[in-house]
């Protein structure tokens, strides 16, 4: 291969990287936008089977983060990345797809009630922290799903995108979860 070819190759690589990163930021920028331009409802639209809204938000976030470190060991194990564990057997990428899929689709009612009843929020440092990485996590999570259907990216995009959505999961249930569950008087159901 030629060295002008690696060089085009290289240069698309990081072109595609780059799109993913501005569509990331794209798609956070707008929900952003939409939840602190949206005047709040102050109501759930729904509770499902909890006894309030916020109870909801709390135990669907907590599933998530549970299935989003399902997620990090299968990564792990498919790439060979945990240590005195034996190559993965045919069903860890399964497991994978679908923790992914179910851990998302949880974070869908849990999204749609924080930016429709309760707007983008920056009455304090946690609450903002929060508002904006619920923004974020759309965008990285779909900045990785497309990743994934992109070829000759670098080998650094994908792990990191993962790894950012992970990071914005974490933090989603800390700035939120974590303190619900620190707070006395609140019913945990």
């Amino acid at each position: 291969m030629t060295t002008a070819v690696a060089t085009a190759r290289g240069l698309s690589a990081r072109a595609a990287a780059a799109m993913l990163l501005a569509l990331a930021l794209a798609v956070a920028v707008v929900l952003g936008v939409y939840a602190k331009a949206h005047t709040p409802a102050g109501r759930p639209i729904f509770t499902l089977w909890f006894s309030g809204m916020l109870q909801m938000k709390v135990w669907l976030t907590t599933a998530a983060l549970l299935l989003v470190l399902v997620q990090l060991t299968t990564a792990l194990w498919m790439w060979g990345r945990l240590p005195a564990v034996a190559s993965s057997p045919g069903w860890v990428p399964v497991v994978h797809r679908w923790s992914g899929a179910v851990a998302f689709g949880l974070t869908v009612p849990v999204a749609v009630h924080c930016m429709w009843s309760l707007g983008f929020g920056t009455q304090n440092a946690r609450v903002l922290v929060h508002s904006a990485a619920g923004c974020l996590f759309y965008g990285a999570y779909a900045a990785k799903m497309l990743g994934l259907r992109v070829r000759g990216l670098p080998g650094w995009t994908l792990p990191v995108l993962g790894g950012t959505v992970l990071t914005l999961v974490v933090t989603l249930w800390l700035t939120a979860a974590l303190w619900f569950f620190t707070r006395s008087g609140l019913p945990l159901t």
